[in-house]
């Protein structure tokens, strides 16, 4: 029932702004626009009975509710109405006592005899789940009986689901929350700095590892406690891009992703930064232009480069022609197949860079700072008109006409996937997924929750987050900066008002106060990833990200169960003493020093990696640097090897509901709770 849903489900947001029609706080399953729609079709309801009519406001609202999947869908059909409590509540069950009211019986009590246009408890049209258009109609017209009624919209709470009682659905947490890990344990398995990691998408024990200069290579990842190295050699590279991209410390390869067909179709991407003065093929618009008014003419030089010299740019390759298959392919020439994105830089800092293709839904994912400036001047990031601080959506897998390419303005070979929020917002570029981002660096799908795309965000002066993005979501910049309202030094772009979006809230971060400033910097977030692997089982469900400067790790944990509420937890990490490469340790304590934390990456075995200026690391099981984890020994099974070819969407359910079992989450909540 609820993996099905999953699949056309999305996290919940924590919205920073109450919603007007629909009393919901918190963590919510609705915009301003779906109130909206709620509150008209409420109000044609024509309802003149006052208790019957805030019956079925609270029924239309349940929409809203965190848990909107699971009380509006019974095994893969939607429901008009969420599932009524119809029985005291079980001994088994996820929900608080507060579900031990029989709600539909109030509701038959209450609504029997009134008179409701376009009743959502009308009769489907063969079982779509929409009521027919009808005209006013009463319960006691329809149904024969309260029976009868509660047995088409009524249901227990039991283990595994949830019914609706007229108010937002509560967890019974009577249960321990979450403990945090006691520690992670690290070794070292490559000497090399890289910025990225992508796995290979045949499964295997590969990934490809990118450097910032302009080089990807193939490496074979040693099995974990085995006491191998990365198997990588420097010498011969899988592509290398370095006359193509400009190298600096906010300039470079940013970015790689490979095509989930990449073992058939040999396609892959790369994002990277070029110099117009010395690559003749890296000229796109300025992001800095009329429609976003602003003139190029009048920035001055930043950092002694013109405004838009250097550019971003995505450009499509091919291993087809490299080796038989394109999954054996072990090098391939740097010959661009298809130039799909370029864009000026008006500044030389926060240009962002990551792509990452959806789980789901298969299109490209493109992660764009503000474009620099103290403050983001010119408001890019609320600019709905402006690609910068946004998250895009593109599709590679169409190519566009040149009338598509010519009346949307896109600014490459791409075509925008008809689900973009654009569609609802016509003020939106089409490309744009979300807005109100600063410089979102690394951003990741969890593996079992692919609604859950979590994005960090580098902050300004005061706070480093981390947020859930969901469609159409304003993440605050430069209105907010992570909680705190945000005032900008100069605006010569115009402001903002707070009362004219309904920004979202950070659901994990930390304040530039908590980490001790060195030398090197200030803070600076690196997003992660949620950790699913069966290494450190202690770990299991934790959301783990760092910080770029400080040394710092942090294990976030929701509770409860798909919530949006994390609770988050600095860890102390080390190194194993027969980590394959020895570590270095900062002088009098027992941490690793890493150096620099680039990027997190995680591969087929989905164990995590970090990536340092000092090495790559893996984290491994717990005991092996003498942590303390009681689920070790008890739920601590081998890693399953990966598959010659990847695993059909069908078997990666199965398998992640079989570790679901292992592990003794027994509770269906592990699926998504926002019905789409």
């Amino acid at each position: 029932m609820f993996m099905v849903a999953a699949l056309y489900s999305e996290a919940p947001v924590v919205s920073k702004t109450p919603l007007e029609f629909c009393q919901y706080n918190g963590s919510v399953c609705c915009n301003s626009t779906e109130v909206s729609r709620l509150q008209k079709q409420f109000l044609a309801m024509n309802i003149s009975d006052q208790s019957c009519a805030s019956l079925l406001k609270s029924i239309l609202c349940a929409r809203c509710d965190p848990f909107s999947a699971e009380l509006f869908t019974i095994t893969s059909t939607p429901r008009p109405v969420p599932l009524l409590c119809n029985s005291t509540v079980s001994s088994t069950s996820s929900q608080s006592n507060q579900a031990s009211d029989n709600f539909c019986s109030i509701v038959w009590d209450t609504c029997q005899n009134v008179s409701i246009l376009n009743s959502p408890f009308a009769p489907s049209l063969q079982g779509t789940g929409s009521p027919l258009n009808s005209n006013f109609t009463k319960l006691t017209e329809i149904y024969q009986s309260k029976s009868v009624f509660c047995n088409a919209f009524g249901g227990p709470s039991v283990s595994g689901s949830v019914c609706f009682d007229g108010e937002p659905v509560t967890l019974n947490t009577s249960a321990k929350a979450p403990t945090p890990p006691s520690g992670i344990c690290l070794e070292k398995i490559g000497n090399g700095s890289y910025l990225n990691m992508a796995v290979h998408p045949d499964g295997s024990h590969r990934a490809f590892f990118a450097n910032q200069m302009g080089k990807i290579w193939l490496a074979t990842i040693p099995t974990v406690n085995s006491g191998g190295k990365l198997e990588l050699d420097e010498s011969a590279p899988f592509l290398d891009l370095t006359d193509e991209v400009y190298f600096d410390t906010e300039f470079g390869m940013m970015g790689i992703a490979f095509h989930t067909d990449f073992a058939n179709n040999g396609r892959f991407f790369a994002s990277f930064n070029c110099d117009k003065t010395k690559w003749p093929d890296c000229s796109g618009v300025c992001a800095c232009n009329s429609n976003v008014n602003c003139d190029p003419s009048k920035l001055s030089p930043d950092n002694g480069a013109q405004p838009c010299q250097y550019q971003s740019v995505i450009s499509e390759f091919t291993a087809n022609g490299s080796a038989p298959q394109s999954s054996l392919a072990k090098s391939t020439k740097p010959t661009e197949v298809r130039r799909i994105f370029t864009m000026g830089l008006p500044f030389t800092a926060h240009h962002g860079g990551q792509i990452l293709f959806g789980p789901t839904d298969g299109y490209l994912y493109f992660m764009m700072g503000d474009g620099g400036g103290d403050g983001d001047p010119y408001n890019f990031s609320q600019n709905k008109k402006s690609l910068l601080g946004k998250i895009m959506r593109l599709d590679v897998d169409t190519p566009p006409s040149a009338k598509a390419i010519n009346d949307l303005g896109l600014w490459g070979n791409y075509s925008i996937p008809k689900g973009n929020p654009y569609v609802e917002d016509k003020e939106l570029q089409p490309e744009i997924w979300a807005v109100g981002f600063r410089n979102p660096w690394r951003c990741s799908f969890d593996s079992e929750r692919p609604s859950y795309f979590m994005c960090a965000d580098v902050g300004q002066d005061l706070y480093e987050e981390v947020d859930i993005v969901t469609k159409g979501g304003n993440y605050g910049w430069r209105v907010y900066e992570g909680p705190y309202l945000f005032t900008p030094i100069t605006s010569p772009g115009g402001n903002t008002s707070l009362i004219s979006i309904n920004p979202i809230f950070p659901v994990m971060g930390y304040n530039h106060s908590e980490v001790s400033k060195s030398s090197q910097g200030s803070a600076s977030i690196t997003g992660g990833y949620f950790y699913r692997s069966n290494t450190d089982p202690c770990m299991y469900g934790s959301y783990l990200y760092g910080d770029l400067y400080a040394g710092a790790i942090w294990a976030g944990i929701e509770n409860p169960e798909n919530s949006g509420n994390f609770t988050t937890t600095k860890v102390p990490f080390t190194c194993a003493q027969d980590s394959p490469i020895q570590c270095s340790f900062t002088p009098g304590t027992s941490q690793a020093a890493l150096g620099y934390i680039f990027s997190f990456g995680e591969d087929n075995n989905k164990d995590i990696f970090i990536l340092a200026s000092s090495g790559v690391y893996r984290v491994v099981s717990p005991s092996r640097c003498n942590y303390k984890c009681s689920k070790e020994n008890v739920t601590s099974v081998s890693s399953p090897s990966p598959t010659s070819s990847p695993p059909s969407l069908a078997t990666r359910l199965s398998n992640s509901f079989s570790y679901l079992v292992i592990i003794l989450f027994s509770s269906m909540m592990m699926f998504l709770p926002c019905l789409m």
